[in-house]
């Protein structure tokens, strides 16, 4: 009870908490990389704009993986980000299974000057939109 009588005395400063913390989130989640939708990455790969890093383990990679993308798994991308040197002026899009690891890959990445982007909902996004898929 006196936790509703704070909050209706003290709304200011709840009403500022709140604030802060959606800034702070926001903030997060564009150091990691803003989320891009299907549509948006299927234009930039085809304008030859970004390249697809998939960071799915290769199992999953040779699995089902986007065309043209490259496959360094998330445990390995610090001892790799070296191959992807050569793709500095083009944009990173970040894939994976569902959109949840992305994000510390896109801060290590960004973290190292490269452009990134995330794809919205990963794999499992691109997928239920029907969209095609290679098998290696």
């Amino acid at each position: 009870m006196e936790f509703f009588v704070f909050i209706s005395e003290q709304w200011v400063l709840v009403s500022v908490l709140l604030i802060l913390i959606y800034l702070f989130a926001i903030n997060e989640r564009i150091k990691s990389g803003r989320p891009l939708s299907v549509h948006a990455v299927t234009r930039m790969i085809n304008a030859d704009e970004a390249l697809l890093l998939d960071i799915r383990d290769s199992k999953e990679f040779k699995a089902g993986h986007i065309a043209g993308a490259v496959n360094i798994p998330q445990t390995k991308l610090s001892d790799k980000l070296a191959e992807l040197d050569e793709h500095r002026e083009k944009f990173i899009i970040i894939a994976d299974k569902v959109g949840q690891n992305a994000g510390a890959a896109g801060r290590r990445l960004r973290q190292n000057g490269f452009k990134v982007f995330r794809l919205t909902g990963g794999m499992m996004e691109w997928q239920s939109q029907q969209l095609p898929v290679v098998k290696s």
